[in-house]
This record gives C-alpha cells, sequence and structure tokens, in this order.
C-alpha cells in the first residue's frame, strides 16, 4: 500500500458565502484540476497549525477562525491521502494566488461544474450541506403537515427528509406539489424516504433537482449500485461498521449514523455514545449526520466527533 500522506485543506468562506477555489499547476499531482487550498501537515504539526501556515503560503491570508468539516481517505493509484478539511470562517487578509494559481469565488451549489480529484467529491457534498437535517415527525393532518414543514423551515432549516409512514407519496401529486412549493419557497432541499420505484415515479411527476432519496439499512441492503443520478442526495441509515461500507459501496452522498444516545422512539436500542460514534464515522468518506437523541446542544460534540451536524424529529418538528 501507498504511504498516507496527511493534508490539511481549507474550504474558504466569503463574507457572501461563496467558497475560494484554487486550479493546480500542471506539474502538480492531479494538475489542472481545480482544488479546495491546503498542503502537508507536517511532523509534529496540528492540522490547525499546517492550514494556517499552507493558507498563508498560498494565498497571503491569516485564518482567524475554522472548524472541522469532514476527514476523508483516499487511494489514487500512485498515492493515498488522509485530507483533513475544514471550514475557514474568518481570516485576515486578501485572497491572492501567491504561487501564480489561478483563484475563483463560486457559490456552493457551482462547484460541481467545475473538475475537482476524486477526494474532493465529498468535500463539496459536505460544503453543500447544512448542519441540521430535519426528519418529519408526527401531525393530525395535511394542513398540519404542511405547516409544521413551513415553520421549520422559516426557522432555518435547509435540509429535510419527508418521512410519511400513512401517505403513499407516488400517489398524492397534490400533496407533493403543495409540500415542494414550500420547499423552494425557502430553497432547501428535500429528501424523501421511500422506496425506489416511488422516488422515480415522483420524478417523472416532478423533475426537479433539489430532491433526494433516503433508504433504510434494510432498502440499502437489497441493492448493489447507485439508484438515483448523481444530480440527486442519495442517503442511508446505518447502525453498525458493515452497514458504512455497503453504504459507500452503493454510492450513498451521506449517512446517518444512530442510534447516538438513548431515544424514546427505541428505547431498548444501545445507544453508541459519541466516543463508538467518533470511531465508526472514521470508516466513513462521506458526510455523517448524528442521529438518536441529539438535539442543538449537541451540535459542538457532533462536529468534534467527525459529523457533518445532527439530524433528528423533535428539535425542530413543532408548531
Amino acid at each position: 500500500m501507498n504511504k498516507l500522506i496527511h493534508v490539511a485543506v481549507g474550504v474558504i468562506f466569503g463574507p457572501d458565502g461563496r467558497v475560494l477555489i484554487a486550479k493546480r499547476p500542471q506539474s502538480a499531482h492531479q494538475g489542472g484540476l481545480w482544488e479546495f487550498p491546503g498542503g502537508k501537515v507536517e511532523a509534529g504539526e496540528s492540522v490547525e497549525l499546517a492550514l494556517t501556515r499552507e493558507l498563508q503560503e498560498e494565498l497571503s491570508i491569516f485564518v482567524t477562525s475554522c472548524k472541522p468539516l469532514i476527514q476523508i481517505r483516499h487511494h489514487y493509484p500512485d498515492k493515498s491521502v488522509l485530507l483533513d478539511v475544514y471550514k475557514v470562517l474568518h481570516f485576515t487578509g486578501v485572497p491572492r494566488g501567491a504561487e501564480g494559481q489561478p483563484t475563483k469565488w463560486v457559490s456552493s451549489h457551482e462547484l460541481t461544474q467545475y473538475e475537482f480529484p476524486a477526494a474532493n467529491k465529498p468535500i463539496i457534498t459536505a460544503t453543500s450541506l447544512p448542519e441540521r437535517y430535519l426528519i418529519t415527525g408526527q401531525f393530525s393532518d395535511e394542513a398540519d403537515l404542511l405547516n409544521r414543514l413551513d415553520s421549520a423551515l422559516y426557522r432555518g432549516i435547509r435540509l429535510a427528509q419527508l418521512r410519511l409512514q400513512d401517505i403513499e407519496l407516488s400517489k398524492n401529486k397534490m400533496l407533493l406539489a403543495r409540500i415542494f412549493s414550500i420547499v423552494e419557497k425557502y430553497s432547501a432541499r428535500l429528501i424523501l424516504n421511500t422506496d425506489i420505484y416511488s422516488f422515480n415515479k415522483i420524478l417523472e411527476m416532478f423533475p426537479v433537482t433539489n430532491l433526494g432519496l433516503h433508504l433504510n439499512r434494510h432498502q440499502a441492503a437489497a441493492i448493489t449500485t447507485r439508484p438515483v443520478p448523481d444530480n440527486y442526495l442519495f442517503g442511508v441509515s446505518c447502525h453498525d461498521e458493515q452497514e458504512i461500507e455497503h453504504a459507500q459501496h452503493i454510492g450513498a452522498d451521506y449517512l446517518l449514523l444512530s442510534p447516538v444516545k438513548v431515544t424514546r422512539s427505541h428505547p431498548s436500542a444501545a445507544p453508541l455514545g459519541w466516543e463508538k460514534f467518533k470511531q465508526w464515522v472514521e470508516l466513513a468518506n462521506v458526510p455523517v449526520y448524528a442521529l438518536g437523541g441529539v438535539d442543538e446542544g449537541d451540535l459542538e460534540m457532533a462536529a468534534l466527533s467527525g459529523a457533518q451536524g445532527i439530524a433528528g424529529i423533535s428539535a425542530w418538528w413543532s408548531n
């Protein structure tokens, strides 16, 4: 196996929310492709220190605030890399290509239009995903469902999983149209918790691109390839190491890993706890959300444990 090269990577956000990308020189590994700036972590050097040093050298900026985003292990034919990726939230100086490399500010949804090294694909996904992932809960009727969804999005939720146990989504075009209208109003993304056949039927009715499919552990276990095109988000619920491996094999863009804590809905399920959660997140090269008994107060611990953020119902599903 190739020696693992440890690299600190910065996803640099500007005041307007756009992200800075740079073009690799033709003479470099993966030359000519766009990348998120960064460089090698030297022996005895922390990731934060390495990132600060590299961005000073490459872009003439000084990092004043950053936090972990995702850690990725990727094996190219000629080298293996461990990418420690941080969100750079504040910095001083004006970024410029200090080594002559072209740079560009782009919105997160435009990143897919640029050609990046393969190892950067999960970074692009993580950059576009929020910290909070809502899963819809109980409601009294359709009006209540719509009101609760609108309220959650109004309060800032931008990623929601629609889980309706008693409604067959593909046969409720009018309800779906109302739901999609609310999601579109807030420029949010909607994940459908349904089967692959129903998801495809819904796409025939509503060929929108801000949709995604989420499969439970049993649905995921029954397939061997990615079930949706690359421009639709695809997520999988995982509860052990084997499921994490399989979810990535079938092309999942993100995972829900649970239960982190004891939950009211599944009180007999043994919780992972944050230590084991962190160990299992390290097996994933895609963004992972912590699920099960978590709320706003767990956001910091989730980030420290390598998670994209937290997912849940009760934290945000209210009137």
